[in-house]
């Protein structure tokens, strides 16, 4: 390639180079470029301007700068001027409702079952109880069972006794049954005595068959179960009437569960129960409810309730820990809301009611509701929201705390309450709009606002036309049933540009 070549093609490239980056550099700044202003008097600029940030964990203090809390973790949340929500509303929009965790449910329709479930603790069936006693004077000589808590079955012998007036009864017996002059009335009363005196009838029996006599008498169990307590100890001497044994019975066992006072009413004698324990994982064991008892515990407000369950092969032991699902009737169609969605606070029942606005925010209303039964996680809504609407189940505290502070008087059951509130403060004027005034002020202790530096909308006769840019003022706030601030009053206390109060913050 000649020089005159060379020089054509590397004039070429230098030209296409050129071009393009003007082409770049031409898109970059289009891209780039600044949108229109909007006039800040115009309804567009207003609505998108907050008027004021806050802590949802602690809303009463106000801040007039986005940033970080300095309470809690979390960005700071603004509240914007909204014409259309009542007082009691909070609206919040997508992004910041996303962040704070709000899930939103629906009331449904459908049927409730009338089941409650319960928990209590197995206990011995105090009914089936049996108490072995000497009626005699005697000494125990022998014990074959020797500890409390050991199993017994019906007949197996407890305890030997030596006592020497059953073996002048015997031998009375005895010689009645062998002399020929005694009547058979006379050998009934003497066999009788004997059993009166504690013999069993099968040892009654043997000595009638061989004419041998006992002196030691063997106790026999009456029933099946477990040793309750045991007083008896070998050697010890012994009286009428005292106890040796006591056996509770395992054929059936209670459960004593507890039932709220609230719950009591719905609960009868006689129905059906499902009971499981941990120890049988997955078995389910069926009972009834014995009894209610006319006792309430002052301290938990919960009644005691006697469940009977059957205890065959004695496996639910006494101090087990049990839940119960106490099996009912479904009620009809009723409205339905998750259980988490409803605030009870002992006096009100509230559920935050969520509505979307046209801009994709959420408007949050708090809601008074009477609510009926509870079952399966789900609360029965007899009167104030209607099927399909939307309600908050997660996050309802913070909205609920901030709509309370909204309208404070309302929640006091207020109705003589102005409709507008006057707070007195002092600042200095830093910027006058068209319908709006920056004020940098100290702290306003009645609205328990901090210094700040923050818009207001101007009165509603206008604002007096001495006041100026750099004036200290003194000014009354007011607050609207909307939430909204304004100034009432406002009046120059300076014509000179004075530093603003102590503690506000620029």
């Amino acid at each position: 390639m000649n020089r005159t070549a060379l020089i054509a093609t590397t004039a070429l490239i230098a030209i296409a180079v050129g071009l393009g980056g003007g082409f770049w550099l031409a898109t970059q700044r289009s891209s780039t470029a600044a949108p229109a202003p909007v006039a800040s008097g115009t309804p567009a600029a207003d609505n998108k301007k907050p008027l004021y940030y806050y802590d949802p964990m602690y809303p009463q203090q106000k801040f007039d700068k986005p940033g970080k809390s300095p309470f809690m973790d979390m960005m700071l949340v603004p509240v914007y001027r909204d014409d259309g929500a009542d007082g009691g509303s909070v609206r919040i929009n997508a992004r910041t409702t996303q962040n704070l965790g709000v899930r939103i449910g629906e009331v449904t329709e459908g049927t409730l079952a009338n089941g409650r479930l319960l928990v209590g603790a197995v206990a011995f069936d105090e009914r089936a109880v049996a108490v072995v006693q000497a009626r005699v004077n005697g000494y125990v000589e022998k014990l074959f069972v020797r500890a409390p808590l050991d199993t017994v079955r019906i007949g197996q012998p407890l305890a030997e006794i030596l006592a020497p007036d059953w073996v002048a009864a015997q031998e009375e017996f005895l010689a009645l049954k062998r002399s020929p002059q005694a009547n058979e009335a006379l050998r009934q009363a003497a066999r009788q005595r004997l059993v009166l005196l504690g013999m069993a009838e099968s040892t009654v029996a043997a000595i009638e068959a061989d004419g041998r006599v006992r002196p030691r008498i063997t106790l026999l169990a009456p029933m099946s179960g477990v040793v309750g307590e045991l007083p008896a100890r070998e050697g010890m001497a012994v009286a009428p009437g005292a106890m040796l044994f006591r056996i509770n019975g395992l054929s059936t066992v209670w459960i004593n569960a507890d039932v709220p006072e609230a719950q009591a009413g719905s609960l009868t004698v006689g129905s059906a129960v499902e009971a499981s324990v941990p120890a049988y994982a997955g078995e389910v064991f069926k009972g009834r409810v014995g009894a209610l008892l006319p006792d309430v515990n002052a301290g938990t407000r919960t009644l005691k309730a006697r469940i009977e369950i059957a205890n065959p092969n004695g496996r639910l032991a006494p101090g087990m820990f049990a839940s119960i699902a106490v099996t009912g009737a479904h009620t009809a169609n009723v409205l339905l809301v998750p259980s988490e969605a409803v605030i009870q606070t002992g006096k009100r029942n509230v559920v935050i009611v969520a509505t979307k606005g046209g801009d994709g925010s959420q408007q949050f209303t708090p809601t008074d509701v009477e609510i009926g039964s509870e079952a399966a996680g789900m609360t029965e809504i007899r009167h104030g929201l209607d099927k399909g609407t939307k309600v908050v189940l997660s996050g309802q505290f913070m909205i609920d705390s901030e709509a309370s502070l909204k309208t404070t008087s309302g929640r006091m059951g207020n109705a003589s309450a102005p409709a507008e509130t006057r707070h007195k403060g002092e600042g200095v004027v830093e910027k006058i709009g068209k319908t709006s005034v920056t004020l940098s002020h100290g702290p306003i202790a009645s609205l328990q606002m901090g210094a700040m530096t923050m818009d207001y909308l101007v009165p509603k006769t206008g604002l007096p036309a001495r006041i100026k840019v750099g004036d200290k003022v003194a000014f009354d706030v007011l607050t609207t049933p909307q939430g909204e601030f304004a100034l009432g009053h406002i009046e120059a206390l300076a014509a000179a540009k004075s530093a603003p109060p102590a503690g506000v913050r620029k």
